[in-house]
């Protein structure tokens, strides 16, 4: 697969946006901000990034990203969320708000770690990532609650899952944009059909 030519687009309404931006191209991957939802056509992946979901969630109703998105991802087009982003795509939340894009099978508690002045770092064994551990930031993160039969789980925290899959869809709890470690964005790019 030649990554170069594989276009993967950062939705840009809130959030670490070019911090999603660099890690990709350092991958190898051609990473372009999304801030209206004619551009999604031209992409091989979508990455929604961290934030405040409830923003994020009222700009995407605001800029009709909604059906969009939910086109893109029956075209078989793979999403990934970080934080606000897996929020986005949960189809039940706990701790308020209504289901948004209602794409994944997992049930998500919202600010599960505690608030901003509770962020914490911490090793993560991720099942599919080689290598030494991964260092994985939390801010104001939820967790998953629960996953449906067809989400595999690739890591807990304290008995808390913080990163899951369900087809050509990708979430995690924390933040691997703010670490400098491209091995999930590497893998998430490895998740785009071969053309």
């Amino acid at each position: 697969m030649n990554l170069s030519k594989k276009r993967i687009g950062v939705l840009s309404l809130q959030g670490a946006v070019r911090e999603h931006l660099h890690i990709l191209e350092d991958c190898g991957a051609h990473a372009v901000p999304i801030k209206k939802p004619c551009e999604l056509h031209k992409l091989d992946a979508l990455v929604i990034p961290g934030g405040e979901s409830t923003t994020i969630r009222k700009l995407m109703i605001k800029y009709e990203f909604i059906d969009a998105i939910k086109q893109f991802h029956k075209e078989g087009m793979p999403i990934y969320g970080t934080c606000a982003g897996l929020i986005l795509l949960a189809k039940k939340i706990i701790g308020g708000g209504e289901p948004s894009l209602d794409l994944m099978n997992i049930e998500v508690r919202r600010n599960a770690f505690g608030r901003q002045r509770e962020s914490f770092e911490v090793d993560l064994k991720i099942s599919g990532i080689g290598g030494k551990s991964f260092v994985g930031v939390f801010i104001r993160s939820p967790w998953i609650e629960s996953v449906g039969e067809s989400v595999d789980i690739l890591s807990k925290f304290e008995d808390k899952i913080v990163m899951a899959r369900e087809g050509g869809l990708l979430v995690t709890a924390f933040h691997p944009e703010l670490t400098g470690d491209n091995r999930i964005h590497d893998y998430f790019i490895k998740m785009i059909k071969k053309s």
